[in-house]
């Protein structure tokens, strides 16, 4: 059965609320992103509907180019997966997607892990939380972690995920043509 990848973004884009986070975390990535095309043309997560608020949440397709993510420092890693759970992954963003309206932002379960408490809402969601919840759609991966407590940290860890890129997003496309295979870590 053929291949096919998927790529996790992790960003800092260097906000007040990101640099709380950090304070806690000592991290230097913490937010999550998923894509399945490696020119993240549509990049998945859960985070800001206004870029201004951090408190108004929800399903978010992002855009690299743009907003916060724009001058972003991140780590994309890729993951090497079958058809059969790529499009099971698919399947599951898509249905949320068409269901955006439904789904909030999990900003309560970002608390319950600084009490380290489990703490699940019905169709809300943090980044990482959402991120690990797509992975866990396919049954070879295993996060060895309750989604309610992922971190962007833990996803680093998810067995398989190579590292292909470190940077400023921004210059990740130009890293790109530099090194069309990303086979290997490029900096910029």
């Amino acid at each position: 059965m053929p291949e096919k990848k998927v790529y996790l973004l992790l960003t800092d884009t260097g906000t007040l609320f990101t640099r709380t986070i950090k304070l806690y975390t000592r991290k230097p990535y913490n937010h999550a992103s998923i894509s399945f095309d490696e020119h993240l043309t549509e990049v998945y997560s859960f985070g800001r509907k206004c870029p201004k608020n951090p408190f108004i949440g929800g399903f978010v397709k992002e855009n690299i180019h743009a907003g916060l993510l724009k001058n972003a420092s991140c780590a994309i890693y890729s993951l090497s997966i079958n058809e059969t759970d790529f499009n099971r992954m698919q399947t599951y963003i898509k249905k949320i997607e068409a269901e955006k309206e439904n789904y909030r932002y999990n900003l309560l379960g970002l608390f319950a892990i600084l009490f380290k408490m489990p703490f699940k809402r019905e169709n809300a969601f943090f980044c990482s939380q959402f991120v690990a919840s797509v992975l866990k759609q396919s049954e070879s991966i295993d996060l060895n972690v309750p989604l309610s407590f992922v971190t962007p940290h833990d996803l680093q860890s998810v067995k398989n995920f190579e590292l292909i890129y470190e940077g400023k997003l921004k210059d990740y496309q130009k890293a790109r043509m530099i090194e069309p295979n990303l086979n290997k870590v490029v900096s910029a």
